[in-house]
């Protein structure tokens, strides 16, 4: 079957290549040459009538997006606009073997994102994620606060396939990258308000201005607010009769609206350009997002043997939790009480141990800011050098009822910050006409510190009321280069490598919510102080072996450090001039670490990098005098040492990560752009992804070859094996009365894996559903194209669906949760242009 599969993929690619080469001279007769590109947004947005170029910068140098040899989807601002995209998850929705997801209540204002199946989805600062995401070149290191606002950009750039030479650690599945619209001193801008369903106000704006001859700015800006979609309820004011106390007034039942909007964020950019060889970029900006948390509802529920996990007296924690579509039942924190032993053994003499009470809302704040700076020094007609650095900093706050409910099962207040600074530098050399590369060196640090407040009351063997106010430390540095040589007009071969040597250290500490050490989770470290390590001299095991070498958790810093070498070797073939055949490989490695969530010192556990090797082959074209461009790649990804997570480890309760297992991973993906005909827009996308673990590779931790449920262990987590997109829309001239657009987008995708091999007999029930939703657009604009009004109604058909599912009935917790996506939502804006 595997065999079928790569030669059906590799005869379609092959056979596609030839069909173009034949048909494009025809076209190419009489096709002008490619404009620059922004002579091509000029003539795309006049006529409609011909695939635009983007220049990216992929290969650390401007090229035709045609004419680089990476799968990459590539959006310029005025499709962002027609298309109502207004964050980077939904410009994933419509790119084909992408998936960025907002997560659920419990891991804050973060995302889960994946390309080709190479991920992450678990938002702890120690872990790293598989995803490169970069804000004008300065890496981003978290998945907490990347859903970015596209506030004013000039593209975004998805770049497929594992980045390890040209973006560096962390690409392994590929790279995003942002950039902002820099500054002309042209004194243009626009201001963009609009109003929609839950009383949505929103407001963009931007101006650009000169400040001398040599040096303009741009500032923009944007604020958005809307209600959310999800009611939380008052279960005893709802349920009267229950036994579970109301605490809203009689016919009130709704205490507030959860999956809300607020967001502000402001970017100013100075451009200094004194001379043709010599320009300076300075970027700063700001963010505020405060709003409810994410709206979740509970799906399903399992019995927890627990008396300390019940809302009330006799009501245990079951399905009448169950609230139904959009809304629940959450509270904000656990009642104080006394911990009852869930079964006769009591072997830590826990019972009668008081429970204090625990508080908090149901807001999440994320404050966030960076500057950066680009220094370009064009040293001669040869030479050029770039210098990028950035420091960014974030902090988060978020609280999280874990069972979505009044009962006690879990309940999470959390506090995240990070700062991060980067220093990249590059030396650009065009050597002659076949002969271009690129040598440089990166250095990069960060700090985080997550300190997490939890009451969890459904482990039956003592009480978890702790704090972990742990830091992690993390470094890296790297040099590389990159080659492209043209060996024959029509061909070009390049190649790269790059050294990384990273370490990171992560600090423990388990403490009671009065800053003492938490006798349960560090008995050691309760007995002798923190960072202890020596003789068990008071024999606190009352095993009679005072010699005994024993560690406190608390205070205990875990190492970890790393070196690696990743490479690329591509070459491309122009069949014709419109259209290439290219083929690669490539690899990327995702940092490893050790287990951030360890209840015990035997699960301090050291998890290795993850590695992929990628082998890719794909075409570009255009054809029919530009008017259709069709882009295509197969790929196949041999991964190892997979980071999965575990709930085996030694000791109970455990949440661990494992290098677990190898796999296989195929897939292709497609994109095409085509104008038929004078205003009419047509864009499409399709992807396919094969995961497959290699047989005998996963570790027996991972538990699934012997999953009960007889579900075959061939999911990636949070990739959707099929996906599609299609997209089109009319531009309709009505002379001097200005033009009317209509447009229709919908996006499709395939059921996918929500989580890892911890779920056990309840991984059947893991999944995200398949889904498919309409959006739709409507634009007037006036004569002078400096004026427009558009009607938009996202999820069309009002489609119930969810963007996460979280199962935690395997850990003992009792909940399956989801988080559901946006339901149908109309807003009107009007944007004016000066």
């Amino acid at each position: 079957m595997q065999y079928v599969l790569r030669t059906t993929m590799t005869h379609a690619l092959l056979a596609s290549a030839s069909i173009l080469a034949i048909t494009t001279p025809a076209s190419a007769q009489s096709s002008a040459p490619p404009p620059s590109a922004p002579q091509a947004a000029e003539q795309d947005a006049l006529s409609s009538a011909m695939v635009a170029d983007i220049v990216v910068t992929a290969q650390f140098r401007e090229q035709r997006l045609q004419d680089t040899p990476i799968s990459i989807t590539a959006v310029s601002a005025a499709e962002l606009e027609a298309k109502s995209q207004v964050n980077l998850a939904q410009v994933a929705d419509a790119s084909p073997n992408v998936s960025l997801k907002p997560q659920g209540a419990s891991f804050g204002p973060s995302i889960s994102a994946s390309i080709r199946g190479v991920g992450q989805n678990d938002f702890n600062p120690a872990y790293e994620p598989g995803v490169g995401i970069y804000i004008d070149d300065v890496y981003y290191p978290q998945l907490t606060g990347a859903v970015f606002e596209l506030l004013d950009l000039d593209r975004v750039e998805i770049l497929r396939g594992p980045q390890g030479t040209l973006a560096g650690r962390n690409a392994e599945g590929g790279a995003i990258k942002l950039y902002s619209k820099r500054p002309s001193g042209d004194g243009g801008g626009f201001v963009e308000v609009n109003y929609g369903i839950r009383n949505r106000i929103g407001i963009r704006a931007a101006a650009d201005f000169g400040i001398t001859s040599t040096l303009s700015a741009r500032i923009s800006g944007v604020a958005r607010q809307q209600e959310g979609f999800v009611d939380r309820i008052d279960y005893g004011c709802a349920n009267p009769g229950s036994g579970i106390a109301s605490t809203q007034p009689a016919g009130d039942c709704v205490i507030s609206k959860l999956g809300g909007v607020g967001y502000q964020a402001i970017r100013g950019i100075l451009f200094w350009e004194p001379s043709d060889r010599f320009d300076v970029t300075i970027i700063g900006d700001y963010t505020r997002d405060e709003h409810t948390i994410a709206g979740e509802v509970l799906l399903e529920t399992s019995t927890v043997n627990s008396p300390n996990t019940n809302p009330a007296s006799g009501i245990p924690y079951d399905n009448r939790f169950i609230c139904g579509r959009y809304c629940n039942y959450i509270g904000t924190g656990q009642p104080a009480g006394v911990w009852t032993p869930p079964i006769p053994v009591d072997p830590f003499g826990a019972a009668g141990t008081p429970l204090a009470a625990t508080q908090g809302t149901d807001r999440s704040l994320y404050q966030g800011w960076g500057v950066s700076g680009q220094i370009n020094y064009k040293l001669s007609d040869a030479f050029a050098l770039t210098s990028i650095t950035g420091y960014r900093a974030f902090d988060t706050q978020f609280d999280s009822d874990d069972d979505i409910s009044p009962a006690n099962i879990g309940f999470g207040r959390n506090y995240l910050e990070n700062w991060s600074f980067s220093q990249e530098v590059r030396l650009n050399a065009e050597l002659g006409d076949t002969l271009n590369g690129t040598v440089g060196g990166y250095y990069f640090k960060q700090k985080s510190t997550y300190d997490s407040l939890q009451d969890i009351r459904y482990v039956p063997v003592y009480p978890l009321q702790f704090r972990q106010p742990d830091p992690t430390k993390a470094d890296a540095k790297a040099v590389f280069a990159h080659l492209s040589w043209k060996p024959m007009e029509r061909m070009t071969i390049s190649g790269g490598v790059r050294y990384t040597s990273e370490s990171k250290d992560q600090t423990y500490f388990r403490l009671n919510y009065d800053g003492t050490v938490n006798a349960f989770l560090d008995p050691v470290g309760a007995v002798y102080g923190l960072s202890y390590s020596g003789a068990d001299t008071l024999d606190y095991n009352r095993n009679g072996n005072v010699t005994e070498i024993v560690t406190a958790l608390s205070g205990l810093t875990a190492h970890y450090s790393a070196k690696r070498w990743d490479y690329r070797i591509a070459a491309d073939y122009r069949l014709s001039d419109h259209v290439m055949v290219y083929g690669s490989v490539s690899t990327g490695f995702k940092g490893g670490g050790s287990n951030p969530r360890p209840f015990n010192t035997d699960q301090v556990i050291a998890f290795q990098p993850e590695k992929l090797i990628a082998y890719e082959i794909g075409f570009k074209s255009d054809m029919f005098n530009r008017r259709l461009r069709f882009n295509a790649a197969a790929f196949i990804n041999d991964y190892t040492d997979i980071q999965i997570p575990v709930l085996t480890c030694p000791g109970a309760p455990c949440a661990a990560r494992l290098n677990a297992g190898d796999a296989q991973v195929k897939g292709f993906e497609a994109e095409l752009t085509a104008y038929p005909v004078d205003g009419l827009a047509i864009d499409a996308s399709i992807s396919y992804l094969d995961f497959k673990y290699k047989a005998g590779s996963l570790s027996p931790a991972a538990a699934y070859p012997t999953n009960p449920g007889g579900v075959s262990a061939d999911d990636p987590p949070v990739s959707p094996p099929w996906k599609f997109s299609l997209g089109a829309q009319y531009k309709i001239d009505l002379d001097s009365a200005g033009s009317l657009t209509p447009r229709f987008d919908v996006t499709y995708e395939d059921k996918k894996y929500a989580g890892s091999s911890v779920i056990g007999t309840t991984r059947n029930l893991n999944f995200v559903p398949a889904y498919t939703l309409a959006n739709a657009r409507l634009t007037w604009a006036n004569a002078d194209n400096d004026l427009d009004i558009s009607l938009e109604v996202t999820n069309l058909f009002d489609k119930y669906y969810f963007l996460s599912v979280f199962d935690l009935r395997g850990a003992g917790a009792g909940v399956r949760k989801g988080r559901p996506g946006n339901p149908r939502e109309w807003a009107i804006s009007v944007k004016k242009k000066f």
